[in-house]
C-alpha cells in the first residue's frame, strides 16, 4: 500500500503519514490501533482494497456512505461478480449468495425500484423522463434509494 492510499484508508493526509513514517511524531488516537493491525496483518489491505475493473459496469451498494457489495457486471455475456466488504448479510446486496447468476442481479435491480403494479406508474416514469420500466434505468436515476432504508447505489461505466 503506497502512503497516499495509506492516507486514504486512515483519512488523514498525506503529510501525517509521512511523519509517522519518518519517525517525527508518534501516532495517537484511534487510528493507532488500526495502524498495528494492518502492520501486524497487511493481508487485510488486500481484502479491503477495491479491485481493478474488468467489465464496462461496476455498481456499488452503499450503506449511508460504505461499501457493502461491488457488482461488475458483464451485460453482453449477462455476466456477474461481486465482491462483498461485510460479514453482515442483511448489508450485502445478495445476502447469503456468492457467486449470483444475471436473472438475481435483475432480480436486484428491480428490488431497488418501485414495484412494476405500482398505482399510477406511467406517472412516475414522466416524472423520471424514462418512457417504460426498465429497473437499471430507474436506479440511473434514482440510485437505488428507497424511502424504508438507507442502502443506495452508485454507478460507474
Amino acid at each position: 500500500m503506497t502512503r497516499k492510499q495509506l492516507a486514504l484508508f486512515l483519512d488523514v493526509s498525506f503529510r501525517t503519514i509521512e511523519h509517522w513514517e519518518n519517525g517525527n511524531g508518534t501516532i495517537t488516537g484511534p487510528v493507532r490501533a488500526l495502524y498495528r493491525i494492518l502492520e501486524e496483518r497487511p493481508e487485510l489491505v488486500d481484502y479491503y482494497e477495491v479491485p481493478e475493473r474488468e467489465w464496462s459496469l461496476r455498481l456499488y451498494y452503499m450503506f449511508r456512505n460504505y461499501i457493502c457489495t461491488i457488482i461488475d457486471v458483464d451485460e453482453r455475456a449477462r455476466r456477474v461478480r461481486i465482491r462483498n466488504y461485510t460479514n453482515d448479510m442483511q448489508f450485502r446486496a445478495f445476502g447469503a449468495v456468492i457467486e449470483p447468476d444475471y436473472g438475481q442481479y435483475e432480480e436486484f435491480l428491480e428490488s431497488r425500484c418501485f414495484p412494476r403494479s405500482r398505482d399510477k406508474m406511467k406517472l412516475v416514469l414522466r416524472e423520471l423522463n424514462l418512457p417504460f420500466y426498465d429497473p437499471f434505468l430507474i436506479i440511473e436515476k434514482t440510485e437505488g434509494r428507497m424511502a424504508e432504508d438507507e442502502f443506495w447505489i452508485r454507478i460507474e461505466r
